[in-house]
């Protein structure tokens, strides 16, 4: 049937394995991300960097960081990029096997710190769904009696193999933001990568493709009218942290997001789940 046990990275972040005839998979508790899976007889659909050394209070970088309550830079320059639930630890509140399936949910508990950054009413979740095929929902609840508006991502970044044999489809019809202009209207329906990109996405259909020299990975979302395209190329990748620099070769983000215009506004007791479902495409 399947396993999924707790253990510990030698940097001491706690993480949850799975195994089943499907998939393997592991999440860690920090930040709920998960930095690896791989459909049996398949190659991981999830890329991380050599250069993370799995330092407790460092995202790290790759897999599915969680970027809640906003994204980007906040309006406030104190505040932490990308929002806090990325660095924090949750709670793994249940495990379900069904038919090869292993569900699994975890929750944040907000401290005294992450209320002085989000002094709202609201809940968290995320959901993890995992066959051959992964599906990840970040759900939120206002439990107030006022409206809340708050942006997200599951920044996922994705193997493949060589940047400049990528070309990314499923962006006819949509409009972008990059490096604070725009909007432009997308070119056509693909992407090649010749230099850094940075596009925030919106007006967006609801599935895109990554073609890989190693094959086609599908990336659908629910709840999404927006997503980022992300590539650093050479001279960012000089100053990222925990990126090696030549990364930007065998890397790509293409995240599932409520950014801009597709912002998510909750009214009191009001729920919303952003999913994203990837896959190698057969």
């Amino acid at each position: 049937m399947g396993s999924v046990t707790t253990n510990k990275h030698a940097n001491g972040l706690e993480y949850v394995e799975v195994n089943t005839d499907l998939c393997k998979a592991r999440i860690f508790m920090q930040g709920a991300q998960i930095d690896y899976f791989e459909p049996v007889g398949k190659k991981p659909l999830l890329w991380v960097s050599s250069a993370d050394d799995y330092q407790p209070g460092n995202g790290i970088r790759g897999g599915i960081p969680v970027c809640w309550p906003w994204f980007g830079m906040n309006d406030n320059p104190d505040f932490p990029q990308h929002g806090f639930a990325r660095t924090r630890i949750w709670s793994l509140e249940s495990v379900k096997m069904r038919d090869q399936q292993v569900d699994l949910k975890f929750t944040l508990k907000l401290t005294e710190e992450d209320r002085l950054y989000w002094p709202h009413d609201t809940e968290v979740e995320l959901l993890f769904s995992l066959s051959d095929t992964l599906s990840v929902s970040l759900k939120n609840t206002n439990n107030g009696d006022y409206d809340v508006s708050l942006t997200q991502a599951l920044h996922s970044y994705f193997p493949i193999n060589d940047i400049h044999q990528l070309k990314a489809t499923g962006f006819s019809g949509a409009k972008y933001i990059e490096f604070a202009k725009g909007p432009f209207p997308q070119d056509g329906d693909s992407v090649d990568f010749t230099r850094e990109t940075d596009r925030v996405y919106t007006d967006l259909g609801e599935c895109q493709e990554l073609h890989t020299p190693d094959g086609v990975i599908e990336v659908r979302r629910e709840n999404s009218q927006s997503a980022v395209l992300w590539n650093p190329w050479i001279d960012k990748s000089m100053r990222l942290s925990r990126f090696n620099s030549d990364d930007y070769l065998t890397m790509v983000c293409l995240e599932a997001a409520n950014v801009l215009e597709d912002k998510l506004t909750l009214a009191p007791n009001e729920s919303h789940t952003l999913t994203t479902h990837i896959r190698w495409k057969d």
